[in-house]
């Protein structure tokens, strides 16, 4: 049994009070409220764990750029060329009349922003 379940059981079953509760289970006294808020709401999908993935990702790079690298990527290693994240950051870098370059939002783009998105690329290249 979840301790989700357990805790939730004490405040609604057995009408135990809030801070008795966490208490007892060494929670906060706000997880308990927040648990015994989504179980009103929800019901049993309250025992769930949920997400903790956030819901929005401001430092993520665009779409057109991912797409950039991944092409990038490709091209390189079919050319038996080095398509690592330096390599692609510096194709990324070079004047935007190479057809490359700075991309769709004209920033600039790091190695260490590129590895991640070149990795990924690798996992869609593959058959």
């Amino acid at each position: 049994m979840s301790k989700a379940r357990v805790v939730i059981t004490a405040m609604v079953v057995e009408g135990r009070s809030q801070a008795e509760v966490a208490r007892s289970y060494g929670v906060s006294k706000g997880w308990v409220s927040k648990l015994v808020a989504r179980y009103r709401a929800g019901g049993e999908a309250a025992f769930e764990p949920r997400s903790r993935r956030p819901r929005t990702s401001p430092n993520a790079i665009d779409a057109d750029t991912v797409e950039l690298i991944v092409r990038l990527r490709k091209e390189l290693a079919d050319q038996g060329l080095d398509a690592g994240s330096d390599t692609i950051a510096w194709h990324l870098q070079l004047p935007s009349s190479s057809g490359r370059g700075r991309g769709c939002s004209g920033s600039l783009i790091s190695s260490t922003s590129a590895a991640p998105v070149c990795r990924w690329g690798d996992l869609l290249s593959r058959p």
